[in-house]
């Protein structure tokens, strides 16, 4: 059996002869903009909680604004109202943002602004929400997968109806 002298050597990584190309994105920053976590009807929700289905509503809205340079702020606006027998439940806000540096062409920008930049950072807000609605007595709130280019081209349809009307 043949032995490799370079059995121990680390492979030097392959690269780009052109390494000043920069990524199309960088995630510079992640925060808790804004949170707030409110059981209006504690504790008398509690005792009626084991005994009904909660009626959960989610709403999610993306939105991005330009910082300085390439670099912008896309945030997840997330809202969570739940109910029992009519009655609310608990009313749960997040604001998640994600300070983006991001290098592509101008037409492509929206794209990434409102579609990669939040597919990136849902994962952590849906934790928040989560661990939050767990954490305020209530079973935790699993957000499901968001088809964020589905979000991205409602809207633009949805703008575009509107040009034709007006």
């Amino acid at each position: 059996m043949q032995q490799d002298d370079d059995q121990n050597s680390v492979e030097e990584p392959i690269s780009n002869k052109d390494d000043t190309t920069p990524s199309p994105m960088v995630i510079n920053g992640q925060y808790i903009k804004d949170l707030s976590f409110e059981v209006p009807q504690a504790p008398n929700i509690f005792t009626s909680l084991p005994s009904s289905k909660p009626d959960i509503k989610i709403n999610v809205d993306v939105k991005a604004q330009h910082v300085t340079g390439n670099t912008y702020e896309v945030v997840l606006e997330i809202t969570a109202n739940c109910s029992v027998n009519d009655n609310v439940a608990f009313i749960l806000e997040l604001v998640y943002g994600g300070l983006f540096t991001v290098n592509v062409r101008d037409d492509y920008l929206q794209v990434m602004l409102l579609i990669e930049c939040p597919r990136q950072i849902f994962p952590f807000a849906r934790n928040i929400v989560a661990d939050i609605s767990r954490d305020g007595g209530f079973p935790p709130v699993m957000l499901g997968p968001i088809d964020f280019a589905k979000m991205y081209h409602a809207e633009i349809d949805k703008q575009s109806g509107q040009d034709h009307n007006s």
